[in-house]
């Protein structure tokens, strides 16, 4: 595959800016709205945003299920901050009618790392990408508690898991879009052509 086609989910969040990533990063990036858009696809990535939000519209947009069935399915997933929360299996600090879309055998914490105003960029050593550190903007974003046998950590901070990875599942507690510097599209890119 020389070119993959990237959907980047766009019920909510930053879409615009993963659409740039992924072009930057040599895949051709179409926004999806609608269960029938995700036909075609050879990735997804779901953004960062409000996850309850994320939840509600997937099941009022009537996603939800075609959502599930695309990662069930094997297909390349990535999602960040909200869209970490969104393919966890588990969640702590979630509403109670909160789902998820599963993917990745993973406890997350919702806004682990504080409110709005406590947003920071930081430096972030991540397994397979290479070039040094990529920079992490973290927004009221999660963190992993804990990952079953199947999920590789990628990347820690504070001590706590921000990147992790379950076969064709990748996520990411921190927006990589949001900094100009696309390795870690590119690292998706490539996971989705190798699958």
């Amino acid at each position: 595959m020389s070119t993959p086609t990237i959907g980047v989910l766009a019920l909510q969040g930053d879409v615009r800016e993963h659409l740039v990533a992924l072009a930057d990063a040599d895949a051709l990036a179409r926004p999806v709205r609608r269960p029938e858009e995700l036909a075609g696809l050879d990735g997804l990535v779901v953004p960062g945003g409000e996850s309850t939000t994320m939840s509600k519209l997937a099941v009022s947009f009537g996603m939800l299920e075609p959502l599930r069935a695309f990662v069930r399915a094997g297909k390349p997933v990535y999602g960040t901050c909200a869209g970490m929360i969104m393919v966890a299996d588990k969640l702590l600090d979630a509403r109670e009618d909160q789902e998820t879309l599963g993917g990745v055998d993973m406890i997350v914490r919702r806004n682990a790392f504080g409110r709005q105003n406590e947003s920071f960029e930081a430096a972030i050593e991540m397994a397979g990408i290479p070039g040094g550190p990529v920079q992490g903007v973290f927004i009221r974003a999660p963190w992993v508690e804990s990952v079953g046998a199947a999920a590789d950590v990628l990347a820690t901070y504070g001590g706590h898991t921000v990147a992790v990875r379950q076969g064709n599942v990748l996520a990411t507690s921190f927006h990589p879009e949001l900094t100009g510097d696309h390795r870690v599209h590119a690292f998706f890119v490539a996971m989705v052509k190798a699958a």
